[in-house]
């Protein structure tokens, strides 16, 4: 077992949160063991003027540390669940993903306005599509604007850019004790998170005898249970590229729920569906969810947003 290892982690306060907290429950776990973060600059951290949709969407916060964890610069790497594509480069694996925080999304209002308070064409900013997407189907009178860079760079946007609201993950908010400035936790009656927003994914090479029993340690069995559920849905129904997907799983003792729902960009289309079923079958639920999904129409709605981003 290696007495020494390196982590590879964007430089975000967020990032950095939960680098530093992986590295201090390892050392906590093996007394001796020395880890160094190692910060690398993701494309996604480099391109802060775009929409993501544009400039390629999901993977563009990892593709660099995974790089550098098949390189051997680092050993493995900490990242948000929600940034990691469907497909997992050959050559590496999800070596743990811990307990999970709060996967709901948060409406932080600068009025203190829940989203039902909130005015007609009041100007909401965010950085997804999923959201957008959802925030439109409840209130097509919402004017939804562009929000990028880090979590204190969009609440200040709030200001600075006269915003009524942002929605952010409670995640990253609770991790960096900002959820004082949650308005409203938005359920998923209103608001379906992004496939395994609030769990962390802790990436590693595949069978490696130093970094494998170190990252075991990590792995909460519910949660992954649960988040490879979501994550099955997300691969049988992603086309490469940012689209309004979202899915939000539950444990019940032996039984796995799982939420999915495919939108289009304006939110008029939206298609969701529930399953339920033994959660030792999680995945299988999840492409089975995705399967009644794209036979309801989700499929279309897929290829129309293809043709937009070619």
């Amino acid at each position: 077992m290696a007495q020494q290892i390196k982590i590879g982690t964007r430089g975000s306060q967020l990032a950095l949160w939960q680098s530093n907290w992986v590295k201090s429950t390892l050392m906590e776990k093996f007394p001796g063991l020395a880890v160094e973060l190692v910060i690398i600059k993701t494309k996604g951290d480099k391109i802060q003027d775009v929409p993501l949709a544009r400039v390629g969407g999901k993977g563009l916060f990892v593709k660099e540390i995974e790089e550098a964890i098949l390189e051997r610069r680092v050993d493995l790497a900490v990242h948000s669940m929600k940034d990691m594509p469907a497909l997992i480069p050959e050559g590496l694996c999800i070596g743990a993903i811990p307990d999970r925080e709060n996967p709901k999304d948060a409406l932080v209002s600068r009025k203190g306005l829940s989203l039902d308070q909130l005015p007609q064409g009041a100007r909401i900013g965010t950085s997804s599509l999923r959201r957008a997407a959802q925030l439109k189907h409840l209130r097509p009178d919402l004017e939804i604007l562009p929000l990028r860079g880090n979590l204190d760079t969009r609440l200040k946007k709030l200001e600075t850019e006269d915003l009524d609201a942002v929605v952010l993950a409670a995640a990253g908010l609770r991790r960096m004790e900002l959820d004082h400035r949650v308005t409203q936790y938005l359920d998923e009656t209103e608001m379906l998170p992004a496939v395994g927003q609030g769990a962390l994914c802790i990436e590693a090479r595949e069978n490696d005898p130093d970094i494998g029993p170190l990252t075991a340690t990590l792995d909460h069995a519910g949660t992954r249970t649960v988040v490879l559920g979501e994550r099955a849905f997300l691969h049988r129904l992603e086309g490469g590229c940012q689209v309004p997907i979202a899915a939000h799983g539950t444990l019940s003792g032996k039984e796995f729920s799982l939420i999915g729902l495919v939108a289009s960009l304006d939110g008029v289309q939206l298609i969701r569906d529930t399953m339920t079923g033994p959660a030792d079958h999680s995945e299988s639920i999840g492409i089975e969810l995705a399967e009644r999904l794209l036979a309801r129409g989700a499929g279309k709605l897929l290829d129309a947003l293809k043709d937009i981003h070619e």
